[in-house]
Parts: C-alpha cells; structure tokens; sequence
C-alpha cells in the first residue's frame, strides 16, 4: 500500500469506514479501515480526554499499518451532570453497558432537572498521526453538537444517545432526524471536516 494515497481509519468496523468516507468524499486520499487490511487493533482507552484517547488508537494503528491513520473519540456531556459522561459515554451504565441502560440511566440522572437546565454537547475529537517521518506532526480536530436532553426516547434512528438528543431548534431528536441530518451536522462530522485540508495536504508535493 506504501505510496498510495491511502488513509487508515482506525476501527474495524466498515459502517463507520463507510460513513467516513461519505463524510470526506471530497478529499482525493483512499479511506480504509483496519477490516480492508486484514489488521485488528485492541486499545485500552486509558486517556484522561477524548484526544488521548483518539491518539492512543491512531498511534497503534499506525504502527501496524505503517500509513497516515485518523481515528476518534467521543461522547456526549452533560451540564447538569458537571460534564458527565463525557469520555465514559459508552461505559456510562457500566463496562459492558448497552445503549439502552446508558440512556436508562441518563433519564434517572435527570428525572428532577428542569428542561432550561438540560443542556448538553456530543463532542467528538478526530486526530491525524502520519508515521512515515518522524517528528511529523499529529493533528487534533475537534467537533462539538449543542442540544438538550430530552425527557424520554423518540425516534428509531442511529444509535447510543442519539434518541435522547434533542436539537432544540429543530424540536426532534437525532434519531427522529434521521442519519441525513445527522451526516451534515453532527459532532463528527465537524472534527472530520475539520482534519480534511490537513488529509489534502498528506500527498501534496513539497513545494
């Protein structure tokens, strides 16, 4: 693969690749996930914020693929719980939590907070690490959603808190809106777009 002009993203899983992709596809580099290599990547997330976290996964991605390789973080933050869940979003619940015990638990969390009192932001930090030359440097991107919480679940689109998100100007969650919508404005779309001069830039000839 040397000499292409190819990214790794670093997850194994194609749908987010996919979506990725479709997120960039104005930028002319290939985007491939760990899945299209055959490489699999294991990372405890031990960093203390989203861009530890993003980096952690894109250096050992990086070192097995031996390309420039993006990878992200995020979560969603809370006011009236001081930031919380933030980089814990998935783990909310506990380890091995679903969506729905995440979103369980939200709910109780917030059963007494007024709606002026519900705001939150999906936060979402993408990073660039190029391990073709050292001292090269590592771009951190990040993109932030404000919205509320609503007071139940509405909507069958998406995933994780997606339900629970609600745009306040739009008067529907993120899973009322629909994956579209979603594309255009969300949290990652924000980071991503922001990395993509950054991509542009990986393959263009030293002036």
């Amino acid at each position: 693969m040397s000499g292409s002009r190819a990214v790794v993203l670093a997850t194994g899983n194609r749908g987010k690749a996919a979506e990725i992709r479709n997120l960039l596809a104005d930028v002319p580099v290939t985007i491939l996930s760990l899945a299209d290599l055959d490489l699999t990547l294991e990372v405890e997330e031990t960093g203390a914020t989203y861009a530890e976290n993003a980096l952690l996964k894109a250096r050992a991605a990086a070192a097995l693929a031996g390309e420039p390789v993006m990878a992200d973080d995020s979560g969603i933050e809370v006011d009236a719980l001081d930031g919380a869940p933030g980089i814990h979003s998935a783990r909310f619940a506990g380890p091995n939590a679903t969506d729905p015990e995440n979103n369980s638990l939200l709910l109780r969390r917030l059963a007494d907070i007024p709606d002026p009192h519900r705001r939150a932001r999906f936060v979402c930090t993408a990073v660039l690490v190029d391990p073709r030359e050292s001292g090269r440097e590592e771009i951190i991107c990040t993109g932030e959603w404000p919205g509320t919480i609503a007071h139940d679940l509405r909507g069958e689109s998406g995933f994780g808190y997606d339900p629970l998100f609600l745009i306040p100007e739009q008067g529907r969650t993120v899973a009322e809106l629909g994956e579209k919508y979603k594309q255009q404005h969300s949290h990652r779309a924000r980071a991503f777009r922001a990395l993509a001069p950054y991509l542009e830039a990986l393959y263009r000839p030293e002036q």
